[in-house]
């Protein structure tokens, strides 16, 4: 199978740039399937020049978008949904073979963009709806209402590559803003197919805009002038790299959505057999590339040893396959690219000089298509040593490493310790315990009895420390996408009802 890109998508209509004369694109991106590396799936142009023009059309689509009464907003919106709907299958396929995600997997992200449109509109909406003070002063009522911010930058990630982008542009959408799209390089073609639904719906010209492309392509768009709203989901360098460019125009307003370093503690009077279904999904679910994947298990010590041997022998269970031309439904498909492996294996080879013990290697697979799969990895740490590179680093790769502890201050000092803050889960029963952990423990996310990964798109999502900026996504992305304005209204102007003020003889 093979995808044809359309180009980029401006003034209502796709544009493919060319590749001749000298107006030709400055570059193409070859994307293979990370399951099959014999099956190419796409060539991409990539056009800089079309920046210009896809702001520009961002622009007009602002002030004909942000002039609509909300229930028409609301009517494209619902168009919108009745087309991912019926296009679920064909954006499910996209995402499996250009990410390598099962196709299970892959259905279940492509379901959730019709059912997002929903919370935009019954759970994110009423944040933003005009709040009224009455007498809040003298004669006065107060009001406060929610004003768009203009065109609003997605830079969407490679592991969802759909979901989280559909989040944003919804929120964005529905509060008047223009949407650019700027997809993963490496999943050009499921962002594609969500854009063909937008266009379907029939949105007006210059409210949808999509641009393919490189870091660069990003770069650039993070430094027009007329980009108001940012929304980043990825890595914390180019996170603070965005924010190094930003900080000088004050217009500008930058939700970051980036890594984690996340903790599930164990304590010992756990369900065991439950908190190991819990572990096995959230250490290597999508191959163990989610932000909010769980990488160190602090575990009490009376229970390690027969938690870890149990672990073990689920995690040599795993089947790990092609998405969609399997022997085996498969649990995981394999890793993005060919440098997630070389940074994989590099840190499978650093816990090894760090003396961190192994319990089960992380390797290279063979299997019936060259693809990019690796088996998981388990490791056991003494100690959470803050020197350790391994301990404190995201892996972003199908591991899982396990720490002892007697007792709950040592296991939070162990989750609390690295630069992230993203996501954190306890298993007990106790719920003294999950209250101390709600209070002590630095994170966005914590879950009782629940793994880390699998968050409701009707609660915030975000991250504190190097993990976000304090402006969390999904059903408050919303309060990003907006910004407040104060109004006071004199309600009466008869003179018996003025403010006296003193000195002054009206």
């Amino acid at each position: 199978m093979k995808f044809t890109l359309k180009g980029n998508y401006f003034n209502g209509d796709f544009n493919y740039p060319s590749l001749t004369g000298p107006d030709a694109a400055e570059k193409t991106i070859i994307r293979e399937c990370p399951a099959d590396l014999a099956l190419k799936l796409w060539e991409c142009p990539v056009k800089y020049g079309h920046v210009e023009q896809v702001v520009q059309s961002a622009d007009k689509g602002f002030k004909t978008w942000r002039a609509l009464p909300m229930q028409e907003r609301i009517n494209y919106l619902k168009k919108y949904q009745e087309q991912v709907l019926a296009a679920k299958e064909e954006i499910a396929t996209a995402i499996a073979l250009e990410t390598g995600k099962p196709y299970w997997e892959s259905l279940t992200e492509a379901s959730a963009l019709a059912s997002k449109v929903d919370v935009t509109i019954n759970e994110s909406l009423p944040r933003i709806k005009a709040k009224h003070i009455k007498d809040i002063m003298p004669g006065t009522q107060g009001h406060v209402y929610f004003r768009p911010l203009g065109a609003c930058l997605i830079i969407g990630p490679f592991n969802f590559p759909c979901h989280l982008a559909n989040g944003q542009i919804t929120s964005a959408l529905i509060s008047g803003n223009s949407i650019i799209f700027k997809p993963s390089e490496k999943t050009c073609y499921s962002a594609q197919v969500m854009i063909e639904c937008f266009h379907r719906a029939g949105f007006p010209e210059g409210v949808i805009n999509l641009i393919q492309g490189d870091g660069e392509i990003g770069r650039r768009l993070v430094n027009e002038k007329s980009v108001k709203g940012i929304f980043f989901t990825g890595s914390k360098e180019v996170g603070q790299r965005i924010l190094s460019s930003t900080y000088k125009d004050l217009s500008k307003m930058v939700a970051l959505e980036l890594g984690g370093k996340n903790s599930s503690i164990i304590c010992q009077d756990t369900n065991i057999e439950h908190a190991l279904n819990e572990m096995i999904k959230a250490c290597f679910l999508t191959s163990g590339q989610r932000c909010t994947s769980t990488s160190l298990i602090p575990i009490h010590e009376s229970i390690l040893e027969e938690f870890l041997d149990k672990f073990h022998g689920l995690a040599k269970k795993i089947v790990v396959d092609h998405p969609i031309e399997y022997e085996k439904e498969p649990f995981m498909g394999p890793l993005i690219d060919q440098m997630s492996i070389d940074n994989y294996l590099l840190f499978v080879g650093m816990a090894k000089r760090e003396g961190i013990q192994e319990i089960m290697r992380g390797k290279v697979l063979t299997k019936n298509f060259n693809g990019h799969y690796v088996s998981p990895s388990i490791h056991l740490a003494q100690s959470m040593d803050p020197k350790s590179h391994f301990l404190m680093s995201e892996i972003f790769g199908p591991n899982a490493t396990f720490l002892p502890f007697k007792e709950i201050e040592e296991a939070i000092s162990m989750a609390n310790a690295t630069e992230y803050g993203l996501a954190a889960s306890v298993f007990t029963k106790d719920k003294a315990i999950y209250e101390k952990c709600l209070q002590e423990i630095d994170a966005g996310i914590l879950n009782l009895n629940r793994s880390t990964v699998g968050a409701s798109a009707r609660l915030p999502f975000g991250g504190v420390k190097n993990s976000g900026n304090y402006r969390p996504a999904a059903v408050a992305t919303i309060d990003a996408c907006n910004f407040q304005m104060a109004s006071l209204e004199i309600s009466s102007d008869k003179p018996e009802d003025r403010t006296k003020i003193k000195g002054l003889d009206l």
